[in-house]
């Protein structure tokens, strides 16, 4: 028999009292404060364990298998009862769900990206699936890159000062600066700092001075796209166009190619897509953005030689695919960020 009776004798005491205070835990909190109280890391199993130290080493086997008895029994106990009661150990009332406090936590969503921005991350991965990379570049642009490198002569209508917004004085000697008119700027840039074959998507804003109204606005968002490689034809552009159209928004997309007239592009169209900007309206043709054929003095003005390469560019307006995409009947509506529209796409 152990010489160290006092800790045999609170072992008893012990078992006794946690039993005795175990059956009146009658809901899951009061189970959770018994097993804080006599299992926790600072409960009164820790403190009797504590007790080893000072018992004689010929007597530690003996007061050591008691220990390990009494913590058995009570978390036997702990288990019969929470088994009744429900919950305990951190869950939750009987008839609720367990937490595992193991688990990572899951931050809960506060709010959702904006339709444009998300609009504008499928597109790219729509074009990223067909090889295209993306690039951007600066809004704040000057002459060079908006328009003379763009083959648009000084005359042309787009060149008014009065449908730019001019940041120096435009008929300056020097190279005036302005706000972006179209993302067709970023070609020109990595043309001018990488050697084809190339194959970029450049999303971004541009600027405009229009008038607002349904479906125009002085700021919007544009995706342009250029391939450049040898051999190059309208075939591959028609191609790509369509693949983008029925990829994105379905296998019975209705498009066309319309000719017409850029000065970077030769030959041009105008690309439209049959879109139901109503659920109560039919469907009607909507002018998604332009394209053709690189015209050879756009390459010429990069270095690029138009006798050996070939390309096309095309150009959309994301706010009027975002519109064709989830049926939106007023571009300002993408802009007055009501949370009842926002919450709705």
């Amino acid at each position: 028999m152990p010489e160290s009776p006092g800790l045999l004798e609170s072992l008893d005491t012990l078992e006794a009292e946690g039993v005795a205070a175990l059956q009146g835990a009658a809901d899951a909190d009061a189970l959770e404060a018994w097993r804080i109280e006599y299992l926790g890391s600072k409960g009164r199993m820790k403190g009797a364990a504590a007790g080893l130290k000072d018992v004689s080493r010929e007597d530690k086997p003996a007061a050591g298998k008691r220990l390990n008895e009494v913590k058995q029994a009570l978390e036997e106990a702990f288990k019969s009862k929470q088994a009744q009661v429900g919950g305990g150990g951190g869950g939750k009332a009987s008839g609720g769900p367990r937490i595992d406090m193991t688990e990572p936590g899951v931050i809960p969503a506060l709010g959702r990206r904006h339709v444009i921005s998300r609009v504008t991350d499928e597109l790219c991965e729509v074009f990223g699936r067909m090889g295209f990379e993306v690039v951007t570049g600066p809004e704040l642009e000057d002459d060079q890159h908006n328009f003379v490198k763009l083959n648009i002569p000084p005359e042309h209508p787009a060149r008014e000062p009065v449908e730019n917004f001019y940041v120096d004085d435009p008929q300056s000697t020097k190279t005036p600066r302005m706000l972006r008119s179209q993302t067709s700027t970023v070609q020109i840039r990595t043309m001018e700092s990488r050697k084809p074959p190339l194959r970029i998507i450049s999303p971004g804003r541009v600027y405009r001075p229009d008038t607002v109204d349904a479906t125009h606005s002085f700021m919007f968002h544009q995706l342009e796209g250029l391939y450049v490689d040898r051999r190059v034809s309208m075939v591959d552009l028609k191609t790509t166009l369509y693949s983008f159209a029925r990829s994105y928004f379905g296998a019975d997309a209705e498009i066309q190619l319309v000719p017409s007239y850029f000065p970077f592009t030769e030959p041009s169209a105008e690309f439209y897509m049959k879109i139901r900007l109503r659920p109560d309206q039919p469907a009607k043709w909507v002018e998604l953005g332009g394209c053709g054929m690189v015209d050879p003095a756009v390459f010429e003005a990069v270095g690029y030689d138009p006798e050996e390469w070939t390309g096309f560019a095309f150009g959309f307006g994301i706010e009027r695919i975002a519109m064709g995409k989830y049926s939106i009947p007023d571009i300002r509506m993408l802009f007055e960020n009501d949370v009842r529209f926002l919450k709705q796409l």
